[in-house]
């Protein structure tokens, strides 16, 4: 996926990502691949789950990459883990295409699902496209993700969503197609203030991505996108 173009104002900030992959040769490839985009640096990698826990507690990356399958634990449980700091966004690179698995993985806070055979060198790409609050997918991902909502579902309930006046004004914002750094320069807050901010409307929302936030909170009669 093509990424979107940060903001001028952006132009110089470097993000910081965290790899977690066993394999030693994927892990090398991605570190080459992520430090080769002008806005990324690998600020730490690991093979190991626990290791992964510690590294995001000491380092607190903008970004932690993992892989699904470590030898002493599930990459899902530690997406979950990140899901503490605010400002962490989390993205997958894994064999598994199945739907078990990218719902685990998406409903435990990823924002991101890619698979091994994508083309690594563009990895960077996708994960500023993330970072801008889109969901880079490998295309069998997004098909996949199409389907399972494609299919028939039960009414949902009602549910009871209050969202603050300023997760109003980032929602609306959004839903008119602005990324994360147009936000934070028309609000005058920080782009990880931003995020913070869309990661509370997501779980108040209950979902895990911006176009699923704006068809819920329209039928919910939060924002009016036709008027």
């Amino acid at each position: 996926m093509e990424a979107k173009i940060l903001s001028e104002s952006s132009q110089n900030t470097i993000f910081r990502v965290l790899i977690i992959e066993d394999d030693p040769h994927i892990r090398e490839r991605l570190v080459n691949a992520v430090n080769q985009h002008p806005q990324l640096t690998v600020c730490a990698d690991s093979a190991y789950f626990e290791e992964g826990r510690t590294l995001l507690d000491n380092k607190q990356p903008d970004v932690l990459l993992t892989d699904l399958g470590l030898p002493d634990g599930n990459g899902v449980e530690l997406i979950q883990y990140a899901q503490q700091y605010d400002n962490i966004e989390s993205i997958v690179i894994t064999v598994f295409g199945d739907e078990y698995h990218l719902m685990n993985a998406l409903e435990a806070g990823a924002s991101g699902y890619l698979l091994k055979n994508s083309d690594i060198k563009v990895i960077g790409h996708a994960i500023i496209e993330m970072l801008e609050g889109g969901s880079p997918m490998s295309p069998s991902i997004a098909r996949t993700l199409i389907k399972k909502f494609q299919a028939p579902r039960s009414t949902p309930e009602i549910k009871a969503v209050n969202l603050t006046d300023r997760e109003l004004e980032v929602l609306n914002y959004s839903a008119k197609g602005l990324n994360y750094n147009q936000i934070s320069d028309v609000m005058g807050i920080s782009y990880h203030t931003v995020s913070t901010h869309v990661k509370h409307i997501y779980r108040k929302l209950q979902v895990n991505s911006r176009s699923e936030a704006v068809y819920e909170a329209e039928q919910l009669g939060l924002i009016r996108l036709r008027e």
